[in-house]
């Protein structure tokens, strides 16, 4: 007998088609020594030096990492390890294994505070910021965090796979569609055709760049758009107290805006915060109740709470305006050697364009000379847009910038000179 076969409807997601291509770039990321390395750092030196060995990159090879998300080396600092250290020693405990709307110890609620005073808003935190996005979302959808109306809800194309992967469930609950990037006509378009919108996009993308905060205020005051931003990639790097770009450029900080940006990046620790203005007591216990995983027993632990209370505090002094000058001045001068679209903003990721054919072995070439930039491919961006994604930090040093400048120019990235400046219109 014949047994019937499922047949998929891709109305959201194709994993044959992410699997079957992407896989391919990913394998071959890792026969040339670009994934799945193993090494230690050596947080003196700035370096990291392999553990195993490779076909290509030997056991006890040295190199700088372009390709660390924290971009003011918060991660690192003293003063945030002891942080994590004193509060295991404080609480007694790592995790206090309950879901936190039936019993929870005071630390987590002490680094709510901190966020929400250091932002200017309600935070509520989250082990990730992908976790905070599935439990949000849905909610969203329903109408549960908002005014109560089922909302059209638009994601951005290049909205972060963390987003992108909740269409399927936000689509039970209310309409979905998918808009092209950064569109204010498609937005505005479906603001004057549905009672409510609600647009879910990256405030800072993880390619490079940031998202039209103003011009989305604009749509908001005018039509009551809501916008869902993942700010992950600014928080700390930018704005006064490292508020991040969206809290420091959008108007409108009321329940028309929603921020989720994690603490993993340039705050140097663990988890996400949930940034919300102008909701009350009643709506927060929907999101602590009914968030999926916001409310199970997968809470941050002790160390990771304590290290955050640490960086917030550094996040209140004039060191974190000293991490977010030194980030800049590395930022400016590896623009002054290397031509990217992202040239001249502050944002610290860079993208140097190359084919599908050379990609993976311009990555290879650049680890050989000790430095890591990782090369990004399909499904992380669309079907031939692959490049080396260069991230800056604070803590690099003028003669590593100057290395790796030197060569990426040997893999064909433009320089900087190179390239002739737009005429002035």
């Amino acid at each position: 007998m014949t047994r019937k076969q499922t047949i998929p409807t891709h109305a959201w997601r194709n994993n044959d088609k992410l699997v079957g291509i992407g896989n391919t770039f990913w394998d071959m990321s890792e026969r040339n020594g670009l994934a799945g390395i193993v090494a230690d750092l050596d947080v003196d030196a700035g370096t990291l030096r392999t553990r195993a060995g490779h076909e290509f990159i030997a056991a006890g090879h040295e190199f700088v990492n372009f390709s660390c998300c924290s971009y003011l080396d918060l991660d690192t600092h003293p003063q945030v390890i002891e942080g994590g250290i004193e509060a295991l020693r404080r609480y007694g405990v790592l995790d206090h294994c309950i879901a936190r709307s039936r019993v929870q110890i005071p630390a987590m609620l002490e680094l709510e505070q901190s966020l929400g005073e250091l932002l200017g808003a309600t935070v509520v935190c989250a082990i990730a910021a992908s976790t905070a996005t599935f439990g949000l979302l849905p909610l969203i959808a329903s109408g549960h965090l908002g005014n109560g109306t089922r909302p059209l809800m638009i994601f951005d194309r290049y909205a972060h796979i963390s987003m992108a992967n909740v269409k399927p469930v936000c689509a039970d609950e209310t309409e979905v569609v998918t808009a092209p990037h950064h569109d204010l006509n498609f937005i505005e378009d479906a603001c004057k055709t549905y009672a409510r919108v609600a647009y879910v996009c990256d405030g800072s993308d993880s390619l490079g760049g940031y998202a039209p905060v103003r011009e989305l205020a604009e749509l908001q005051d005018r039509y009551g758009l809501l916008v869902y931003y993942d700010d992950s990639h600014s928080m700390s790097a930018y704005g006064e107290r490292g508020v991040g770009y969206v809290r420091s450029h959008s108007p409108i900080l009321d329940e028309r805006t929603i921020v989720v940006m994690t603490l993993n990046k340039a705050f140097g620790t663990s988890g996400a915060a949930i940034v919300l203005d102008g909701y009350d007591k009643q709506t927060l216990r929907i999101i602590e109740r009914f968030g999926g995983a916001l409310n199970y027993s997968q809470l941050l632990n002790t160390a990771a709470v304590g290290a955050g209370l640490a960086s917030a505090e550094i996040h209140r002094t004039a060191e974190l305006t000293e991490l977010q000058n030194r980030l800049y001045r590395n930022i400016a001068l590896f623009d002054s050697l290397v031509h990217t679209d992202q040239a001249g903003s502050t944002y610290p990721i860079r993208l140097v364009p190359m084919s599908d054919e050379t990609v993976i072995e311009a990555g290879r070439t650049v680890i050989e000379a000790g430095f890591y930039v990782s090369p990004v491919f399909f499904p992380i961006v669309p079907r031939g847009t692959a490049g080396l994604r260069v991230m800056m930090r604070a803590g690099q040093t003028e003669e590593q910038i100057r290395g790796l400048a030197t060569v990426l120019a040997e893999v064909g990235a433009p320089t900087a000179a190179a390239v002739e400046p737009e005429p002035v219109r």
